[in-house]
């Protein structure tokens, strides 16, 4: 198992620069720093939330700075490790995905925070999801069904509105959801047999 730290949007030739860190974090560049070859790799796992947050300057075409970022914000503890800081937050952005899976080459996906946007739902009303962005237009798909994943083991147990959010994601991104985070502790993340 090979993590690659950081994120897709801060890789210093294909990130956001200048607004990127010092280093290659995409797939080939993680093979490359620990001499592993790319023909040994079985699975490239995506790893993202369902929404999205960012730490520091550079574009966030999907930030929110009203009370739902807030929110995201404090549901999801988005504060910086050893500064405390706080990080923007937004709406999950697929259109990031599938630009990022091209350089990636994810065989599937690791859906985290599911139930923290469950609870953004309970408590604004809605949940926005970037579909695409085209003519610098954003266009989102909305959920405002609140759900609850306490205590779901298994991908049926968990609640039809938070299924259909998980099943947007796999229409518009062509990826299978394979792992759903449900909670901090790692006996909270359900594997999907897809």
């Amino acid at each position: 198992v090979i993590e690659g730290a950081q994120a897709y949007c801060l890789d210093i030739d294909h990130g956001n620069y200048p607004y990127v860190t010092s280093s290659n974090c995409n797939t080939s560049g993680t093979l490359s720093g620990v001499g592993i070859g790319p023909i040994f790799v079985k699975e490239v796992i995506g790893v993202c939330k369902a929404y999205c947050s960012r730490v520091g300057e550079g574009p966030f075409p999907t930030e929110d700075t009203s009370d739902a970022g807030n929110l995201i914000r404090q549901h999801g503890h988005e504060y910086g490790t050893t500064t405390g800081r706080p990080r923007r937050c937004g709406w999950l952005d697929l259109s990031i995905i599938n630009e990022s899976k091209k350089l990636m080459g994810y065989t599937c996906l690791c859906l985290n925070h599911l139930d923290t946007i469950g609870k953004i739902i309970k408590s604004v009303g809605y949940v926005k999801v970037c579909l695409n962005r085209k003519n610098g237009k954003i266009n989102y798909a909305i959920f405002d069904k609140p759900w609850d994943t306490e205590g779901c083991t298994s991908y049926e147990e968990l609640p039809d509105e938070a299924k259909k959010f998980i099943e947007l994601i796999e229409l518009h991104t062509e990826l299978p959801v394979k792992y759903i985070g449900i909670g901090a502790d790692n006996s909270n993340t359900i594997l999907r047999d897809v």
